[in-house]
């Protein structure tokens, strides 16, 4: 779908994504800076950056491009729903799952499951390999995810993940004894230097913020309560082991020898809350700690409160 817009004297002097997001209320303006980088918008039949101001008399071209059919399999593989209507499915997702279908993991992901749950009611802005994803969590990370089963539902939540304004709380263990109970990690996150499947507290990286506090402690592990105000990949993992507190079980960010038989980090997101996109109510949910971890906390004598 192709459409021309012609921009009047008083709409110019403004980013052109901001213009459009305006303009076309049913399109995030994240979206349509994806659509500016692909070329599929142009200004006077020319691609242009999300930042370029606009001016009286540009003429815009946005295309929009058809959905392309998926050739991921639905699958009939049992997921835990803490929530479903007709815009989002909040979904606890267990250790050993792979978010949304890649290289090597094509079959037995969180999509094709919720493809199996949700027949044809799933978001597909973020593509044929990620119907309904609009954000997602590790691997071996457990917990609340939101799956959106439309565009005005992704759209929507999209802004607020943009803007930080969603509530996303973790709990994890880690090794050592903090010296305080309550603290803040402000620390820019980007790709590592030299292994580029992991990433790094690099200068140049972008802004990255995590505010955690001790719920209990010994002198091996502390119990933590992590809360994100922006959404990085591997955030949690890379802060707490940049301030020398590595998650119980990392095999990628921590150098510690495991006592424990864990697969991967012990790290669960625990509590999501957001604006709804239909009520515009603000919606809070819990997914259940899972079993090894709830283990782990008793066998540490981590269970009980500072």
């Amino acid at each position: 779908m192709s459409n021309l817009y012609y921009v009047d004297e008083e709409s110019a002097d403004v980013r052109v994504d901001k213009y459009l997001s305006d303009l076309l209320p049913d399109l995030s303006r994240t979206f349509i800076q994806k659509l500016l980088k692909s070329g599929h918008i142009l200004v006077n039949n020319n691609p242009c950056k999300s930042k370029y101001l606009i001016k009286a008399d540009d003429i815009i071209n946005v295309d929009i491009p058809q959905p392309i059919e998926t050739n991921i399999v639905p699958e009939d593989i049992p997921i835990d729903i803490l929530y479903e209507d007709d815009d989002i499915l909040i979904v606890n997702k267990p250790k050993d799952m792979v978010v949304h279908p890649a290289a090597g993991h094509y079959t037995g992901t969180l999509v094709n499951a919720v493809m199996f749950h949700c027949k044809d009611n799933l978001s597909g802005i973020n593509g044929v390999l990620r119907p309904g994803i609009v954000h997602r969590i590790d691997k071996d990370t457990t917990g609340a995810l939101i799956i959106c089963k439309n565009d005005n539902s992704h759209n929507y939540i999209a802004e607020q993940l943009k803007v930080h304004s969603i509530t996303r709380k973790y709990v994890a263990i880690v090794y050592g004894k903090f010296d305080e109970t309550v603290g803040t990690i402000d620390k820019p996150i980007g790709r590592h230097k030299t292994d580029r499947k992991k990433m790094a507290v690099t200068p140049d990286g972008k802004e990255a913020v995590t505010h955690y506090r001790v719920i209990s402690s010994n002198d091996k592990y502390s119990y933590i309560e992590c809360q994100l105000e922006t959404g990085r990949t591997h955030q949690i993992r890379v802060h707490m082991a940049s301030i020398n507190h590595p998650l119980l079980g990392d095999e990628v960010y921590s150098n510690r020898q495991c006592p424990f038989k864990l697969q991967g980090q012990t790290l669960h997101a625990k509590t999501i809350g957001f604006i709804h996109p239909t009520t515009k109510e603000y919606v809070e949910f819990e997914a259940p700690m899972p079993e090894y971890f709830t283990h782990l906390l008793e066998i540490n004598g981590l269970v009980n409160s500072l």
